[in-house]
Formats: structure tokens, C-alpha cells, sequence
């Protein structure tokens, strides 16, 4: 069954401006009055509006950059992180690679508490803004952990430096580290729906547009990072590349908090997670009839249907976590890879970290491809792709990634073996490199970028549009967290490879000596594995199906509990449980 219904009227993009009487009139911006004291919102189809406003594109328009300023600062903290760990920190290439994937692995798994704070404590705007001040607090400090303070304090009397050691160096990194993955997990988990609640009252097709752009924006700031900020970090200094993701955060903030009063905002509720947690503990394995009221149990039905839905898309969380063990291959072991080969073109050295742009430009090229040509191309022929067939096509093209860096690995080896290779130095470490140009991992990295499209951007809107509106930020968290947990998979797989093949290691800390071919070709194949397990669970997945406009109902509604707030806009769900929805 299709998430989103394509078969409407012409499909409206999102960033397309209001007619000038759609914009006095100030229909789709204005939340409507008539809001019950739960938080219902009893909009109809006579009120739902399918044009954007001049006031809404500034409130999207201004959490979009605020997402390219945070994800710009994020880039150009991981783009060349292995190289700041083995360069300046003194970490072995392995080490590295560890640090890295579980920097990553962290970020992606605080967001599930920053749903919960968001949904039950703070509501997403303060949660947001909060995770950004401790996101700077971190930002303050990597810069610190870099800066040579002897050049600006010089020594004292008896000629030692007024300066860090390399211990030091690495608590105030850490520390830094610390707080951004604290700050970024924060906001990761509530700018994307915080975002797609301001078009909600547009239709799923503004919903579907909005995520397209939100990830172009995200895109575009990873962009600016490993093209401009990386090339500083490896040619200039650390402390200076450090420095701008600091101003862009500040930036991000700065715009994020310009127009606080035209958000539309829904107040938190309740302890989901907590109440989550007591809805299965009810359940007695019994089936989930028993937590419900009107069977004894001490829940509302519109709480154990919530918990039902976000269970059910927990076995499709738990097939993604395998693709974003493939990604993060791009900031571990194709890093090290790029380390390895000719980084020159000409007389310039490229920073290795540039090749990320080839995974951006693919990006960048593709979602306005499919936004605005493909799918709705498809929707006329009555073939829209559901979210899940999307994200099979990424994990596909995923697979396809690591076989093409394993092919590379192997000629990569053997050219080496008979040149005898350059030595390299980047950021003050020396490589032995092959002559061939590092360039020619931009398959790998163009078939990731290929597949984010898919996978990445279709899962966002999965866990949006299947669980309800009380629940979304925490059922976001969740999605973000399968990515944390890909990194931790990936950590896990290097360790066991390393473990079991001690006599004739695949991965050791020096590339050249290993075989990371046959690491490659491993991660592809438990991919395609991956692959054959969701094909099946995809088959059996039953969607939470949307309404058409003009089925929305005109009646009064009325949603229980009313302590979770819930804006619950899509009154007149199809499907549902009897006692979700009461209508009077």
C-alpha cells in the first residue's frame, strides 16, 4: 500500500511560492483555532490548504539553513577526523578508524533520547536550541585541542613551551567530542519533524517534498565542509579548520531562533518512553488488549495503538542497521584508502576527504531528479515506489559500493607492488601511496551518495509517517539510531576480522600489508543477505495508510489521553484500531 497518495491533484512542490491572495488570506500558515484541549487539530478538507505562503517558505526556508549550517559544522568536524587523530593525537590508522565509527556511531544513538526530552520534557523547539548551546560548548573546545599556544605565548624563563602535550591534547578533544555528539544527536532528532510539522497542514506530498529538500540542504552543507573546510584542515592547520564549524554553528542558532514566533509548535506530553516501556510491561505476554482501559489495563487506546505502530517498523529499523554499516565505510576504511593513492591533481594536493563531495554532487543531482521528474512521473502511471522499495534500491546500490572499493583494493595493491608507490605526506604523516589517483574511488562513493537517496531519505519518511504525531520524535530517534548502531556493527566486524585473522590479517594497522579486499567483498556479501531478509519483511509490512483530501471528515473529533498534546492532524485514518479514534 503507498505511503503517500501521488494520484492527486498536480503535484505542488514545496518551496513554490503562494499566490498573492493565498497569502493575504493567510490560510495555510495560521494553525486553526478550533483546537480541542488535547492538542486535536480539527482542520477538514475545506480548511486544508495545497499552496505554500510567503510566511511559511521564510519558517522553512529558515529551518533548512539552520540544517545546512549544523551539518556543515558536523562535516567538517568528521572529515578529516582519522587524519587528526593519526597526525596530531598520535593514534595508529586502527585506532582511528575506531574512534571514528564510534564518534559517528554515538551521534546517531543520542537521538532517541533527544526525541524523548523533546516529546515528553521540552518540546522540539527548546530542545533543539538547547542541544545547539552545548553543541558550540564543544565546538569551543576542539580548536583548543589544536591551537599551537607556543606560538602565541612562547616559552618561559627556562625555555619550555607554553604549550599542550599530547595527553592534554587528547582530553580537551574528547571533552569536545563529547558535547558535540551530545549537541548534534540533540537536534538531529527533532529538526527533520520539527521541520515537516510547519507543512503538515499541505498534505503528505509537502511532507514528502520537504524531507527531499531537507536532505538536499544537509547535502549542500556537507558539500561546503569537505571541499573548503577539509582542504584548510590537511593544508593549513586544524586550529584554523576547526574554527569554522564553530561560526557556522553559531550561524545555524542565529537563524534558527529569527523567527521563534512563526513556528508552529506542538507541546510535549507525557513520558512516552516511559510509557512505551509500561504499555509492553502490561501486555503480561498476553497480547496488548490487556494494557488498554476498557480491558483493566490503565492505558489510553490512542497509547497502545501509538506503541503498536512503532513496534511494527522496529524489524525494518533492524534491516537498515546493515546499510549504515556500509556508509560508514566513507569516513573509515575508503579514508584510509584515499590515504594510499595520489592525491595530487597536478601540482595542488586534494584533501583526501574531497571525494565525500562525489557522494554530495551525486546527492544534490539526484533528489531534485527524482522530486520533481521520476516520482511524479511514476504517480501518473499509478506506479509510485513505496518507502520500502525505495530503501531496498539503496541497500543494493550499497552493496555495490564496497564490491567496487574491493576491485580498487586489488589493483590498488598490485600497482603498488610494481611502482613501489610515492611517499605522501599529509598533515605531517607520510604514506606510502600508490600513483594511482585517489580519484578513482568515485564510483564507490557516488554509489553511497546513489543509495542515501533512497535509503536514507525514504527511511526518514517512514518512521515520520508511521507513527502518530505524539510519538514522532521519539520513533525518529529510533530511525537515527540504526545509523549509531551501524557504526557499531562496523567497529564490531573489524574487530572480528581482525581477531580472526590474526595469522594473515585483512585489516591491520598498516593498509598495505592487509587484504582489505576480502573486507570489502565481506561487507558486501552480508549486504546482500541483509537484502533477501527485508525483501521479506517489506512483502509482509501492512502501511498506516494516509487519506485523500477530500475524505477528511468535517466532524467533531476526540482523542484520548489529552496529556500527550497531540496536534494529530491526520484525523480519519483508514485501518486503525476501533478506539483510537472516537468520533462524536
Amino acid at each position: 500500500m503507498a505511503q503517500f497518495n501521488l494520484e492527486r491533484e498536480e503535484r505542488k512542490p514545496l518551496l513554490e511560492p503562494a499566490e498573492s491572495d493565498m497569502e493575504k488570506n493567510n490560510l495555510a500558515f495560521e494553525p486553526n483555532e478550533e483546537i480541542m484541549q488535547n492538542g486535536y487539530n480539527k482542520k477538514t478538507s475545506e480548511t486544508r490548504e495545497t499552496k505554500i505562503t510567503g510566511k511559511k517558505l521564510l519558517v522553512v526556508g529558515c529551518i533548512l539553513t539552520t540544517e545546512l549550517c549544523e551539518r556543515l559544522t558536523y562535516y567538517s568536524v568528521v572529515a578529516n577526523l582519522v587524519l587528526y587523530c593519526t597526525s596530531v593525537l598520535d593514534l595508529t590508522s586502527s585506532t582511528a578508524a575506531t574512534v571514528s565509527l564510534v564518534f559517528s556511531g554515538t551521534v546517531y544513538i543520542i537521538p532517541v533520547f533527544g526525541g524523548y526530552v523533546a516529546d515528553s520534557l521540552a518540546g522540539k523547539y527548546n530542545t533543539i536550541l538547547g542541544s545547539g548551546l552545548i553543541y558550540v560548548l564543544g565546538l569551543f573546545l576542539l580548536p583548543a585541542s589544536a591551537t599551537d599556544f607556543q606560538e602565541w605565548f612562547g616559552t618561559d624563563d627556562e625555555g619550555a613551551a607554553y604549550d599542550l602535550n599530547v595527553e592534554t591534547r587528547k582530553i580537551y578533544f574528547f571533552m569536545g567530542m563529547t558535547f558535540v555528539a551530545i549537541g548534534t544527536g540533540g537536534i538531529k532528532a527533532n529538526v527533520g519533524p520539527f521541520g515537516a510539522q510547519q507543512v503538515d497542514d499541505l498534505g503528505p506530498e509537502a511532507v514528502q517534498s520537504f524531507f527531499n529538500w531537507f536532505y538536499w540542504f544537509i547535502n549542500a552543507g556537507a558539500l561546503i565542509a569537505y571541499s573548503g573546510v577539509a582542504y584548510i584542515q590537511q593544508n593549513i592547520s586544524f586550529q584554523l579548520g576547526f574554527l569554522v564549524p564553530l561560526v557556522s554553528m553559531i550561524i545555524a542558532l542565529i537563524v534558527f531562533v529569527a523567527v521563534k514566533k512563526q513556528y508552529i509548535n506542538t507541546p510535549p506530553g507525557g513520558s512516552i518512553l516511559t510509557d512505551s516501556f509500561g504499555v509492553c510491561a502490561a501486555t503480561s505476554c498476553q497480547g496488548f488488549d490487556h494494557a488498554r482501559k476498557h480491558n483493566g489495563g490503565k492505558y489510553e487506546n490512542v497509547m497502545v495503538d501509538g506503541v503498536i505502530a512503532v513496534l511494527r517498523t522496529l524489524p525494518v529499523f533492524l534491516l537498515i542497521i546493515m546499510y549504515w554499516a556500509i556508509y560508514s565505510q566513507m569516513q573509515s576504511t575508503f579514508f584510509l584508502q584515499s590515504e594510499r593513492m595520489d592525491i595530487r591533481i597536478g601540482d595542488v594536493k586534494m584533501p583526501a576527504a574531497v571525494l565525500n563531495i562525489f557522494n554530495t554532487l551525486i546527492i544534490l543531482i539526484l533528489i531534485p531528479i527524482m522530486d520533481r521528474g521520476v516520482y511524479p512521473l511514476l504517480a501518473k502511471f499509478n506506479r509510485s515506489p513505496t518507502h520500502l522499495q525505495r530503501i531496498g534500491v539503496g541497500m543494493i546500490l550499497a552493496a555495490g559500493s564496497v564490491i567496487v572499493a574491493g576491485v580498487l583494493e586489488i589493483y590498488r595493491k598490485e600497482e603498488l607492488r610494481t611502482s613501489g608507490g610515492i611517499q605522501q605526506e599529509l598533515a605531517g604523516d607520510t604514506f606510502n601511496a600508490s600513483t594511482l589517483s585517489m580519484f578513482l574511488q568515485v564510483p564507490q562513493f557516488a554509489l553511497i551518495g546513489s543509495s542515501e537517496v533512497f535509503a536514507s531519505i525514504s527511511g526518514l519518511e517512514f518512521a515520520y509517517s508511521q507513527a502518530p504525531d505524539f510519538m514522532q520524535g521519539l520513533v525518529m530517534g529510533l530511525f537515527l539510531m540504526t545509523s549509531g548502531i551501524g557504526n557499531y556493527v562496523s567497529t564490531a566486524i573489524l574487530e572480528i576480522v581482525k581477531a580472526a585473522t590474526a595469522g594473515n590479517q585483512w585489516f591491520p594497522d598498516e593498509m598495505n600489508e592487509g587484504y582489505a579486499e576480502y573486507l570489502f567483498f565481506l561487507l558486501g556479501g552480508l549486504m546482500i543477505v541483509n537484502f533477501g531478509v527485508f525483501i521479506l519483511i517489506a512483502i509482509l509490512y501492512k502501511y498506516k495508510e494516509v487519506p485523500k483530501e477530500d475524505e477528511f471528515p468535517v466532524h467533531d473529533v476526540e482523542i484520548s489521553p489529552p496529556s500527550y498534546n497531540s496536534i494529530y492532524e491526520n484525523e480519519g485514518f483508514k485501518g486503525l484500531p476501533e478506539g483510537e479514534i472516537t468520533k462524536l
